[in-house]
């Protein structure tokens, strides 16, 4: 894979206010999740090209195939280039290429010129691709996710979205998936890493955390950031075997999920497919009785 990066998205005690953000808030600070329960209105992020003023501009929408350069700028309200950026997790933007069948999915760091535009390295193959670009303006309130479509000639391969499994294998190593997506409620899940069958517990930091997840919705590519539960040299966070997260998704339905994860070097990437479940009718025996009461009382 080409650089990947992870969001230390931590301190989520603003999150609550953030709707239109695709879920983002403040992600200056590290520690609780004061405010999870303001993420049942987080909605996908990355569905739009411009937002808040802000556009993502590419410079070309028809691509080759094969490794090339990849350039972009983002312009702001008043229509200029934005050149200021507040870094989130040491990098000023984020960018994430990946096909419409979800395949090929590379998380990479851009470089920035002093004017403003922007260009980084990816390999594509034929087909519709999906970019998007995470970042934080100076002076705008939190974070934003841009998306834009390009087309990349040649013979299109699609691909078969992988089987829902809670296993995933990458360059010898093996990733177990604990938890559910539950559609409008942030839920926990644990990601254990192992490899030949033995704990990997000497994990590395990777920008301000020990993994970075990131969930995109399975159709229209819906982007939700997935935050870790806190970080590298907290005093509680074990470097592995589990790294844990809470999500939430929007809606009912197929997200993939790719983790990034650091050991020994190198950066690699665990690729699931997960579904929606239902959330748990605990209530539903006490709405029920509440609601004969009501009409024993009339």
């Amino acid at each position: 894979m080409n650089d990947h990066t992870a969001h230390g998205h931590a301190d989520h005690s603003a999150h609550a206010g953030h709707g239109a953000h695709g879920g983002h808030g403040a992600h200056g600070g590290h520690g609780g999740h004061g405010a999870h329960a303001g993420h049942g209105a987080a909605q996908a992020g990355g569905l739009a090209v411009s937002e808040h003023g802000y556009t993502l501009e590419l410079d070309s929408t028809v691509l080759a195939a094969g490794p090339q350069p990849i350039g972009f700028r983002i312009t702001g309200p008043d229509g200029r280039t934005v050149t200021a950026f507040t870094p989130e997790h040491e990098k000023e933007l984020h960018f994430i290429a990946v096909r419409r069948d979800t395949a090929g999915f590379q998380h990479v760091h851009p470089v920035r010129d002093d004017r403003g535009h922007w260009s980084v390295g990816l390999t594509l193959e034929p087909g519709d691709w999906r970019f998007f670009a995470d970042f934080h303006p100076a002076g705008h309130g939190g974070t934003m996710t841009l998306g834009a479509d390009a087309a990349v000639a040649g013979a299109y391969d699609p691909r078969p979205l992988p089987e829902a499994t809670g296993a995933a294998r990458t360059g010898g190593y093996e990733v177990a998936l604990d938890g559910a997506l539950l559609p409008g409620e942030a839920s926990a899940l644990t990601l254990t890493v192992s490899r030949d069958g033995r704990p990997v517990t000497d994990l590395e930091p990777y920008l301000a955390a020990y993994g970075h997840l990131v969930a995109l919705r399975v159709g229209d590519l819906g982007y939700l950031h997935v935050h870790p539960e806190g970080e590298p040299g907290d005093g509680v966070t074990a470097p592995g075997p589990e790294i844990a997260f809470m999500a939430v998704a929007p809606s009912a339905g197929t997200y993939r999920l790719f983790l990034d994860f650091q050991h020994e070097g190198v950066v690699r990437t665990a690729e699931f497919t997960v579904r929606t479940t239902e959330k748990a009718p605990e209530a539903a025996p006490e709405l029920h009785g509440e609601h004969h009461a009501h009409h024993a009382h009339h």
